[in-house]
């Protein structure tokens, strides 16, 4: 009997200062479904379905891609509704001054490509998380007028995420994690 698919993709953890200053943002709630401050991350890569046999190829790709185990230093940049036509999620983009986080995306992107489980995407990274969701029917704005204190933060650890859809929402499961140093001992 062959598993089922796993639908899994690869992201950044946040540390709590980070994900309660991001679910803190201010949400129209009739346009936007907020998503729970449990399943805010940094998507570093998008596997989609994918079979179960790969996890453990998939898991070596990404502790190799995070060998130096430092933590990307990142800030809270500000609303950006993506993608920019036909908004269908609200996300706050992130600051990546000194390219670490880019360069960590780089990488996991070329080791999943190694695994033959993943084909790196055509765009360029654009560092951001998403808190929010367009509400089925509703309609986007063209704009978001609130904004985020730019707090600084490190990630806490590469993971690799299972997802598993319901009319609810996303739930993730976490299947791999690779700690990183941040350098702070609040994080």
């Amino acid at each position: 009997m062959t598993e089922p698919a796993l639908r899994l993709f690869a992201a950044l953890e946040l540390p709590s200062a980070a994900v309660a200053a991001l679910a803190a943002f201010p949400v129209d709630e009739a346009v936007w479904r907020r998503v729970p401050p449990e399943s805010l991350h940094v998507t570093l890569a998008f596997l989609g379905a994918t079979d179960p046999s790969r996890v453990l190829a998939i898991t070596e790709a990404l502790d190799a891609a995070a060998r130096d185990r430092c933590a990307p230093k990142l800030a809270l940049a500000g609303p950006v509704l993506l993608p920019p036509r036909r908004a269908r999620v609200l996300s706050i983009a992130l600051a990546d001054r000194d390219g670490a986080l880019g360069a960590l995306q780089a990488r996991v992107s070329e080791g999943l490509d190694a695994t033959g489980a993943y084909e790196p995407e055509q765009r360029a990274f654009r560092p951001h998380v998403t808190v929010a969701r367009l509400r089925p029917r509703a309609r986007a704005p063209r704009s978001v007028e609130a904004t985020v204190e730019p707090l600084e933060f490190s990630g806490t650890a590469v993971t690799l995420f299972s997802s598993r859809t319901s009319p609810q929402g996303a739930r993730y499961e976490p299947l791999s994690k690779i700690p990183l140093e941040t350098g702070r001992k609040a994080d």
